[in-house]
């Protein structure tokens, strides 16, 4: 296989597929990969489905150290054998002009569950550039599982996202009821506009009586300006104990003259000993 993230992909199908199966998808793979017609790829993306089933892949930890080496920030522990066969026969696709309008083209017709596949293979397919639009539009579905393949455990968005949709992204996890934990890059793409966009959200769910998730303040923190100081001091005297201790995470992050003040009002929370992934 000339793509090695797709030769990767076939080393964990073979520990775990039955022989027939993987002959069917070494022979799909070389006939897309020589120029087979659209209409090859999209028949054999779907009849995947018939040859994988959904079996996690359960990855230990060497193979998750491998696919960090080969992506860095790739994680998919969570995958599934089907998912993994269709992102084979996704890396076998030519590179060419034809590539981008191809992916395109699966995406109009595809099913649920060939749209996770697609979304999560994208950080392993050439012309990430030319992918950004649509893995842009597959943020904003209303369907958890094909939002959650493009946000958690992948690392597209981090790295080819402009700040505007990824901050949109962060903010549609937190709409949608997604843990933010496992969106790839979070610590290192937080910014001040992301931080003013969730302190706006967490002013809208509490005026309308709602729980704010304790994650939100995880962005917040290495930017607070006065006014999120100010909210943050809200939280740490009017929350419940998984607010507070989210509150004196985002505290200890914040360069803002007055955290280290206001964590020393509250001084059983010095010794908290959680952290972010706690809250997921």
């Amino acid at each position: 296989m000339t793509n090695p993230r797709a030769g990767l992909l076939r080393e964990w199908l073979a520990e775990r597929a039955v022989a027939d199966a993987l002959a069917w998808l070494d022979e799909k793979h070389g006939a897309i990969a020589d120029g087979a017609p659209d209409s090859v790829f999209f028949m054999n993306y779907s009849a995947a489905s018939r040859r994988f089933d959904r079996t996690p892949l359960a990855l230990d930890e060497s193979a998750l150290r491998a696919a960090d080496a080969a992506v860095p920030g790739w994680r998919p522990q969570a995958w599934e054998m089907m998912h993994t066969a269709r992102a084979v026969l996704l890396c076998a696709l030519p590179d060419g002009e034809a590539f981008a309008p191809t992916i395109d083209k699966l995406l109009d017709a595809a099913d649920i569950g060939e749209q996770i596949a697609a979304y999560q293979a994208l950080p392993l397919l050439t012309q990430p550039t030319r992918l950004v639009a649509r893995a842009r539009e597959g943020t904003r579905t209303n369907i958890t599982a094909v939002f959650q393949a493009i946000a958690h455990n992948n690392p597209f968005a981090r790295d080819h996202f402009e700040e505007a949709p990824w901050n949109q992204m962060v903010l549609k996890a937190l709409f949608v009821g997604v843990p933010l934990a496992p969106i790839v890059g979070l610590d290192e793409r937080a910014n001040a506009a992301l931080m003013r966009m969730l302190c706006d959200y967490a002013h809208e769910r509490w005026a309308a009586g709602r729980v704010v998730s304790p994650e939100l303040w995880r962005c917040v923190g290495p930017h607070a300006d006065d006014d999120a100081i100010r909210d943050l001091a809200r939280v740490l005297a009017q929350g419940d104990d998984d607010a507070r201790a989210a509150a004196a995470l985002a505290l200890r992050t914040s360069p803002h003259s007055r955290a280290a003040e206001l964590l020393s009002k509250h001084k059983e929370l010095a010794s908290v000993s959680r952290s972010w992934n706690d809250f997921a």
